[in-house]
Parts: C-alpha cells; structure tokens; sequence
C-alpha cells in the first residue's frame, strides 16, 4: 500500500529499462526502501539497471517480458504479481521509429503499432484486473504529447500513441469505482536514449524533470499531467490551427 506520503512499496516498470522509468524508480527511492520489479527484456541493460537501482537502495527483482510477445504477457504479470500487490506500475515501454520509413516499409509500421498500442492495451487489460482484485494502485502510462493531435513528421508513430492515451483515459474511467486511478502522462522531447542523434526540440525535458511531475500526479490522485506543463497549453492552440493550415506547418 502507499505511505501516509503517497510513497509506494512495490513499483512495477514495465519496459522496465526506460530511462523515464529508472528515473521514476530513483525518484521514488529517495523517499523509502522501495521494491522494485523490473520488467523488460533480459540484457545486459536490464542488468545494468539493476544494479544501479540497487546502489540507489532498491530491492530489485527482475522479470522477463517483452512487448512483442504478446502470448507471454499473462505470464510475465503472474510473476510481476506473485510477491504480492503492486502500488504503482509504470507502462514504459515503447518505440520511436523512423518516421518517414514508418509510413512506407509495411513491417515497421506493423512492428510500432504491435509495441506502442496492441502491447500497453493488451497489458494494460491484464494489469486492471490485478489491481482491481487487490481495490487499490496507480496504473501510469506513458503517453506523448505527439498523439494528442497527429503530425505530418511523425503521423504513424502518433497515431499509435493517440490510441495508447486514449485506451489509458478510458481504463481511468472504467477503474475508478474500483479503487484503481490511471495517470496519462504525455512527455514532449525527452533528452534520452530514445531519442539519441535527434535535433534539439522546443521545451525538450528529461527524465528526471518527466519523473518528478509524474510522482507529483500520482500523489495527487490527477489522471493526466503533461511535460514540461506549458505543453498543455501550446496542444490546446494545436488543436484549434485549422487542418488547411496545420498541415503545412513545418514539423
């Protein structure tokens, strides 16, 4: 259960080598002895990863799961779950892409939409129904502020990501009666690995800067919460451009 704080015990990341998860997990870590299941792909990553989160004072135990795997999600969660219950799991995992081959080579885009919308709903699904057993957690998923209205540059990628948030938003409605809040978190450009040999983007952030306004949401019990928070209102105009004009605007 959560502390008095907000603080959980047990932390569940999923794509569990996420540089926006280790960050949430050392976030966490500051504040209390905390459990942490990390839940990715075995490789040398994921071992580094642990034993860092273990110098930060984390007990870790690690699982093995991938996102492309789709018949082993039940088992991946059974084991996630054996220890006991979950206070907060972290939807990590995701995939960038080449935007422009994305929209042209038919098994990258086959392979973004199995690992950034089938995968988190096929989770997410399995995750509600452990936590709605155990009436208590925080289900966040990280989203991105590209789904929120579908670009030019990147529209496959974004597409799958709008699916993504808009799965998530739902599942907060449909958990709320039982105990169980969703937080949809929606990042701008995040300076890390994912993103590494990119161009500079405007309002870029980090995943420390991301972590730190996630746990702040996951306190406060909000469904949502963008990175940096002036993104809300730069989607917010977005979203009013007209499609004429919003088309050619160059990014």
């Amino acid at each position: 259960m959560m502390d008095a704080l907000g603080t959980p015990q047990t932390l569940l990341l999923l794509g569990g080598t996420s540089d926006i998860a280790v960050a949430i997990a050392k976030r966490y870590a500051g504040d209390r002895p905390l459990r942490v299941i990390l839940a990715a792909r075995p490789t040398e990553r994921r071992t580094a990863v642990a034993e860092d989160l273990g110098l930060a004072g984390c007990t870790v135990s690690e699982v093995d799961f991938d996102a492309h795997d789709t018949d082993g999600h039940a088992g991946a969660i059974e084991q996630c779950f054996a220890g006991g219950d979950v206070d907060v799991a972290v939807v990590a995992f995701g995939l960038l892409g080449d935007p422009e081959q994305a929209w042209t080579d038919p098994e990258l885009a086959l392979e973004l939409a199995t690992v950034n919308y089938t995968a988190p709903v096929h989770v997410g699904v399995l995750l509600s129904e452990r936590m709605k057993q155990q009436k208590h957690g925080t289900i966040v998923a990280l989203s991105s502020v590209a789904g929120e209205r579908v670009r030019r540059s990147n529209f496959v990628y974004g597409s799958t990501k709008a699916g993504m948030d808009g799965f998530y938003t739902g599942l907060g409605y449909a958990l709320r009666e039982h105990g169980v809040n969703v937080l949809v978190v929606r990042p701008g450009f995040v300076k890390s690995k994912m993103t590494e040999g990119l161009g500079a983007a405007p309002l870029a952030t980090t995943p420390e800067e991301v972590a730190d306004l996630t746990v702040k949401a996951v306190r406060a019990k909000r469904t949502t919460v963008w990175a940096p928070p002036l993104f809300r209102l730069v989607m917010l105009v977005l979203k009013a451009v007209p499609t004429a004009i919003f088309r050619k605007l160059p990014f």
